[in-house]
């Protein structure tokens, strides 16, 4: 029903995004592929080695600059919005360190994370802004330890930096973080990049424009998930500026949602929203779609806060009503979190639990946000 409500209220938006399809071609795992020209190219990259489309020295598919450029999508489902500068991207090539979305991982085989890869199709979702230092990056591996220690099915990644962020330096930290079973989206090579990392197979990624920053995009990849429906993960990371200015982020994310993502899908959407409180009006309109109400995920002492002072709900987990039907009990070793958890290590016990992760990782120079995690039953046990 809520999803129903939400497509007719933005009956207008989908109607303006057009899909502008092109002729239809095969990838080396004979996976059926369509191309789709956007008139304003993101950039970016993704991927595994030896999948994606030619690096920035040979030309991307995609300019970062924003040029027109051409790419292509597993789902011919997918809308793509010239006006809102849409990309995907799928396999075939050499892997791209700027040029254009490299990649989404496509024929890559899927890992064996919490849940997804595991039995009884469990699907661990983490959405994490776990940058430390002073580059808005994970060179000082205290997020990459926590990321280890969720063993998470898929991450909504923020500020996704790393080393020189050229692809195999990315290639190395999406390696580190999901021990080589990741496929994954990076967006548009701006300052801080979002992305999205699976172990489960993508079938098509790329992003959309978010209107009030120029740093990042909006990122999101479809996944194959068990059962019969595929489910759509989208990183975001809105702006600290205002809850107005957060506001409509929102209402442009919805847009864009509307214009692209099929009835029947599900959906789930995270990352670093940087709202000061859970009345904020960003998240009054994402409920439209998305389930925003309590509980919310916890740490073991009851603190829903994400910030660095664990006072202000920075970052979620939010799923779309189908998804959010789905939800379950998060399981860490012999900790139960109902409602989801919020990871601190500096108060989690036993630590052991989370190992690798050590107690100072979330108190490390420049991290600012918590880790969320909440688990969803995709599939019958």
């Amino acid at each position: 029903m809520m999803r129903a409500k939400f497509l007719a209220f933005f009956t207008a938006a989908a109607a303006s995004a057009s899909a502008l399809l092109g002729s239809g071609c095969r990838d080396s795992s004979e996976t059926e592929v369509t191309t789709s020209t956007a008139s304003a190219g993101d950039g970016g990259s993704g991927g595994r080695r030896g999948f994606g489309g030619e690096d920035a020295a040979g030309g991307g598919t995609s300019a970062s600059s924003g040029a027109a450029g051409t790419t292509t999508s597993v789902s011919s489902a997918i809308s793509a919005s010239a006006s809102s500068g849409v990309t995907s991207s799928s396999s075939g090539g050499g892997g791209g360190a700027g040029g254009g979305f490299a990649s989404c991982g496509i024929g890559m085989p899927p890992g064996d994370g919490a849940g997804g890869g595991a039995p009884g199709g469990r699907v661990r979702v983490v959405a994490a802004n776990l940058t430390s230092g002073n580059n808005q990056g994970y060179d000082g591996s205290h997020g990459i330890r926590i990321l280890q220690g969720l063993d998470a099915d898929i991450i909504l990644l923020q500020e996704m930096n790393f080393g020189s962020n050229s692809t195999s330096a990315i290639d190395g930290l999406v390696d580190d973080v999901c021990s080589g079973e990741c496929n994954y989206i990076r967006g548009p090579q701006e300052q801080i990049p979002n992305g999205v990392l699976s172990r489960l197979p993508i079938l098509a990624c790329g992003s959309w424009v978010d209107p009030e920053v120029s740093n990042r995009n909006f990122v999101w990849a479809r996944i194959d998930v068990p059962g019969t429906t595929d489910l759509w993960a989208i990183s975001v990371h809105f702006l600290t500026e205002s809850a107005s200015v957060r506001n409509r982020e929102a209402n442009a994310l919805l847009g864009h949602i509307a214009g692209a993502i099929p009835a029947s899908d599900m959906i789930v959407l995270g990352g670093d929203l940087n709202t000061n409180s859970r009345t904020e009006s960003a998240l009054s309109t994402l409920s439209a779609l998305f389930e925003t109400a309590g509980p919310h995920p916890a740490d073991h002492d009851g603190n829903g806060g994400t910030n660095a002072p664990r006072d202000k709900p920075y970052d979620w987990v939010l799923a779309d009503g189908e998804l959010f039907g789905r939800q379950i009990t998060v399981e860490i070793g012999a900790s139960v979190f109902p409602a989801g958890a919020v990871i601190d290590t500096r108060v989690y016990a036993p630590l052991s639990e989370i190992s690798p992760a050590m107690l100072n990782d979330s108190g490390a120079a420049g991290m600012q946000h918590m880790a969320v995690i909440k688990d969803f039953q995709i599939a019958e046990p």
